[in-house]
């Protein structure tokens, strides 16, 4: 009895053999079935990927459409992308997906050291670098990190295009061991593909991004040059310009009396004008009167007429600028220099409507818009009793205050092109720009001048260029150095030096030619009140 059982072990150790060669080879054609199916899926995922970049059309569905498809074949509980940034050397996350979405790991616009990083590892070594088992194998800072969010392994490939990378792609997963050398091998064909997808579409939004900044630009230059707003070559994009367009756009359609106050310079007629243009009275004339210009003697008969025989040389009838600007708009800049007796008649008409010609007793009625402007503190003036307290009120229906130019130095490179653009057509150069040495030089200058004084220099400095980039000689304006530090008493002494420069090089004469005046590119009035203010005089005789 003992030996049967042996006996029949024996008798079938035949059978058994074969149901075991049977079996493996069983076993070997499930494992190639699946060996061939993931292939073929690994193989479709490919090609979604492809079908996603050629569809997609922004960097956010593409990596969406990239995540999907790859989350088919290889699971994952994070997949980010990242960005070489040449002025830090090293990547920045651009986009993440997948099911793990704390905002506190690995945000969009992180920094990963080159070599403190998985992807920076693959990003230098251009070969997938992978940690099956993050418990035993943290190498880098980043890998710490990983860790310490519950990740267990991760692989990262380089993004690499014409031989060069680009970014890196990192697959994480809070599972240990998820990741195989085949894995790797696959998830590199994947990267290979967005690689290229993400080199086209940066190609893409760079040209797309010059076309815009090339339409603005002409819009900027070519249509009056202002953003969201068509005032006519009012130039800036700073908040203090946007703040003072939207009170224009707010006063414009109304008939309300405006006060435009500012520094010298700041372009007060260009506001006015703006005013103006927008206004029901665009299709009547817009009449600018310099108050300070005109000798006080005539101030009157300038802006009201005159009968022919009224004064001495008043040989003919002649017509004020009021008439003139009947059913429009008149601009009356500098007007704390009218004469007093002038403020009262200004103030009837700003009342009543009329007024009557020197040498006549006939009143005229007028339907005409009154902008005013000045450089002063009108309000000081008025305290000084230099103006009257009831035309003050009449005329400050509506301020608008013109900011200087060295609290809109954001809008110097833009002012500097328009007239660069302007004073090359006129004088028929091809200018290009100026220098970057030139551009810090006329933004850090205070500008004391404001506008027309930086429009002065740009244009000396075209009629001095020798090629179609322009220098400005650091002769033609003063840098203030020390206007971080003590902005008030520095502008005053900037400003204050800037005048007496121009006084000593003319001999201390104001008006004419070659006089003060013209040399700072503002009124002769205007200088006088100026050196009022900062208390210039001449040496011994005074001015």
């Amino acid at each position: 009895m003992d030996d049967k059982p042996i006996h029949d072990v024996e008798r079938h150790v035949p059978l058994l053999r074969i149901f075991a060669a049977r079996g493996g080879a069983e076993l070997k054609r499930k494992r190639a079935e699946e060996a061939l199916r993931k292939s073929e899926q690994r193989l479709r995922v490919l090609l979604d990927i492809n079908n996603a970049i050629v569809t997609k059309l922004t960097r956010d569905e593409l990596f969406v459409a990239i995540a999907d498809a790859v989350g088919r074949a290889v699971p994952f509980d994070r997949l980010a992308l990242s960005r070489y940034d040449p002025k830090s050397d090293s990547l920045r996350i651009v986009t993440y997906a997948g099911p793990y979405q704390r905002a506190d790991y690995s945000p969009i616009g992180r920094l990963l050291a080159l070599t403190d990083s998985p992807a920076g590892l693959a990003f230098l070594q251009h070969r997938p670098v992978i940690r099956r088992d993050l418990e035993t194998e943290r190498l880098t800072s980043s890998e710490e990190r990983a860790y310490g969010h519950g990740f267990r392994s991760i692989c990262a490939l380089p993004l690499i295009v014409r031989g060069m990378s680009i970014g890196a792609l990192t697959v994480g997963s809070l599972t240990r061991c998820q990741y195989s050398e085949a894995d790797g091998d696959f998830l590199m064909e994947v990267a290979n593909q967005i690689a290229i997808a993400v080199d086209n579409m940066s190609s893409h939004e760079e040209t797309e991004a010059l076309k815009a900044r090339f339409e603005a630009e002409k819009v900027y230059l070519q249509e009056e040059i202002k953003t969201e707003h068509n005032f006519e070559e009012i130039i800036g994009q700073s908040a203090p310009v946007r703040e003072l367009l939207r009170k224009i756009e707010q006063v414009a359609p109304t008939e309300a009396t405006v006060l435009i106050q500012g520094e010298t310079g700041t372009g007060k007629e260009l506001i006015a004008r703006a005013v103006h243009d927008r206004s029901r009275r665009k299709d009547r004339p817009l009449v600018k009167v310099n108050c300070g210009s005109i000798p006080s003697g005539l101030v009157e008969s300038e802006l009201f007429g005159h009968e022919k025989g009224a004064f001495t040389g008043a040989t003919q009838r002649r017509i004020g600028r009021f008439e003139l600007a009947n059913g429009g708009t008149i601009f009356l800049d500098e007007v704390t220099e009218l004469p007093t007796d002038t403020q009262v008649k200004l103030l009837r008409v700003l009342q009543e409507g009329e007024f009557e010609r020197v040498g006549s007793s006939q009143t005229l009625k007028v339907d005409v818009r009154v902008i005013a402007a000045t450089n002063r503190d009108l309000q000081e003036v008025v305290r000084k009793g230099m103006f009257r307290a009831d035309l003050y009120y009449r005329l400050n229906v509506f301020p608008l205050e013109m900011p200087p130019l060295r609290e809109r130095k954001s809008d110097i490179p833009l002012l500097v092109n328009f007239f660069l653009s302007r004073f090359g057509k006129k004088l028929g150069k091809e200018i290009h720009g100026v220098s970057q040495k030139a551009m810090a030089s006329l933004t850090r200058y205070s500008w004391p001048g404001n506008i027309r004084e930086l429009q002065n220099v740009v244009e000396r400095a075209v009629v001095l260029a020798s090629g179609p980039i322009v220098n400005v000689d650091d002769s033609m304006m003063r840098p203030d150095h020390g206007a971080e530090a003590s902005p008030v008493g520095t502008l005053e002494n900037v400003e204050r030096n800037h005048i007496l420069r121009a006084l000593n090089e003319t001999g201390w004469v104001i008006h004419g030619k070659k006089g003060a005046a013209e040399i700072l590119g503002i009124n002769p009035s205007t200088l006088r009140s100026r050196m009022e203010k900062l208390g210039i005089k001449k040496a011994r005789s005074g001015i």
